[in-house]
């Protein structure tokens, strides 16, 4: 065989390789087109939410209960891991964050409430709270303890919150001024509550 003729049959097999991709490609259903057009899904098929496609998708949503103009408001933020009442009571603890602080939020905690810890006990959590120091000069007891129990009290795996000092209850204020043992829930700060 020369190698005219064999050039000659791989000329051929390569151009009816080419015609079968051509064919191919041609056959898949989506015409070229030369502008983008919206695309409905079909029946019973949704598309993803604007929401789902944030910068902030796979991160969690967890509430925190922060201080504006002497009353409560409930803000969200969004986490990497919601984390135990322990860790979301540390977050609260840390107070507002800049962007927050811009808005006019903040807290009451600092030098209202020696808050040191929280576990979960039988679906109730727990606040440690230290004994108090010297007179802190601070009168807004009432906000910074509303702060730890709405911020509690948003977690599913919560169904009140309470307080211990030395391994004893607490008992502390709601919003009508009166001393409770707990558990407290929101609603026992729901008059100095306001929507973020």
């Amino acid at each position: 065989m020369t190698g005219s003729a064999a050039a000659g049959r791989r000329w051929r097999r390569a151009s009816a390789l080419l015609a079968l991709l051509a064919l191919g490609t041609a056959g898949c259903g989506v015409p070229a087109e030369d502008r983008p057009r919206a695309v409905r899904p079909p029946a019973g098929v949704g598309l993803p939410s604007v929401a789902a496609a944030s910068p902030a998708a796979g991160r969690v949503a967890q509430p925190l209960c922060l201080v504006r103009d002497d009353r409560l408001v409930r803000v969200v933020r969004q986490v990497d891991v919601a984390g135990d009442v322990d860790l979301h009571l540390r977050r609260l603890l840390a107070g507002a964050s800049a962007a927050e602080r811009e808005t006019g939020l903040g807290s009451a905690l600092p030098g209202a409430v020696g808050v040191t810890g929280a576990r979960l006990v039988d679906g109730r959590a727990e606040v440690v709270v230290a004994p108090p120091a010297d007179e802190s000069g601070r009168a807004d007891e009432v906000l910074a303890y509303g702060q730890v129990v709405c911020t509690l009290d948003a977690r599913d795996d919560v169904s009140g919150v309470s307080f211990v000092r030395d391994g004893r209850p607490l008992g502390v204020p709601r919003a009508d001024g009166s001393l409770s043992p707990g558990p407290l829930t929101a609603a026992d700060y729901a008059a100095l509550t306001v929507p973020s």
